[in-house]
């Protein structure tokens, strides 16, 4: 934010060099402080005039940038000012061109914005991504046909589209085993029916650490888990995608439809806990970016 200051700081100076517009309170106040001396500016004063007024508060700025007494008393005679009509009209095309600088650099600092963005997302996908396969549906294409679903009281296949059009995928890696996960895990249900409807672009697949098949159907069946799970006999298969799980559970990874992750429980030797993920799906929902992203383990 300093920077863009400074930068409209000297813009201004320049203008007032460039041009021959009369000067205002703050031009010289900017003048002051880029060099220019007291009886350097009243030289300027006399062919350039003055299109301000000088009250208390412009005094004490004036002298804060280092004006003379002899400066000041000369603005507050009004020696150097113009008619007020005149005054007017140069004050008009002041703010007008103030305007103009400001929406520029705005422009400036939002394009500056986008590219860093960019640039982000672009050295998280290249060291995050699960070796998955290419292209922008890899997590669909990666899981299907090996998913199933807790329905009518028994654990079925998932229809093989489940994954289809997602375009934010947490994989909760948990286990029934794991005392916290089933202390976290009504909470993660719990945010899932809040939001899943309002979000069809969100999914949550389970990522089984249990240690049997009959462990997985039974953490699945008693958390009554609403969203699909990797068939726990095609784990095998999957170990790609457990790498960012991070060195506990429970844990989430948070990663679009490509496979580049987005948001993670853990960050190198760091826990951040799954609650992390879903302050970040909440700041996605909103509109905003992520805290931080997560990188790859």
């Amino acid at each position: 934010m300093r920077r863009w200051v400074y930068l409209g700081c000297a813009l201004l100076v320049f203008a007032v060099q460039a041009g021959q517009l009369p000067l205002t309170v703050n031009e010289i106040g900017l003048m002051l402080r880029s060099g220019y001396s007291s009886n350097s500016l009243m030289q300027e004063l006399s062919t350039r005039h003055f299109a301000d007024t000088v009250d208390e508060a412009k005094e004490k700025t004036l002298v804060k940038a280092g004006a003379s007494a002899e400066l000041i008393a000369a603005l507050k005679s009004g020696i150097y000012s113009l008619s007020p009509e005149k005054a007017a009209a140069v004050q008009e095309q002041i703010a007008v061109a103030e305007q103009r600088r400001i929406e520029q650099a705005e422009a400036t600092r939002k394009s500056d914005a986008q590219y860093q963005a960019r640039v982000a997302h672009e050295r998280t996908s290249k060291s995050a991504k699960p070796d998955i396969g290419a292209g922008s549906d890899a997590i669909s294409e990666f899981l299907k046909g090996d998913l199933v679903q807790w329905h009518n009281g028994s654990v079925v296949h998932a229809d093989d589209t489940a994954l289809a059009n997602k375009k934010l995928i947490a994989f909760y890696f948990s286990a029934h085993w794991c005392a916290p996960c089933r202390k976290f895990t009504p909470q993660l249900v719990d945010y899932y029916n809040r939001v899943a409807a309002q979000h069809p672009e969100f999914e949550i697949v389970f990522y089984s650490f249990d240690k049997s098949p009959f462990a997985f159907e039974t953490y699945i069946r008693e958390a009554n888990m609403p969203w699909p799970a990797i068939d726990y006999a095609k784990l095998k298969g999957k170990e790609a995608i457990a790498k960012n799980a991070g060195d506990g559970i429970p844990s989430l990874v948070l990663v679009d439809s490509a496979g580049n992750v987005i948001s993670s429980s853990h960050s190198g030797s760091q826990n951040f806990g799954p609650q992390k993920v879903l302050a970040d799906l909440d700041a996605i929902f909103a509109g905003k970016a992520p805290a931080r992203v997560a990188s790859a383990q």
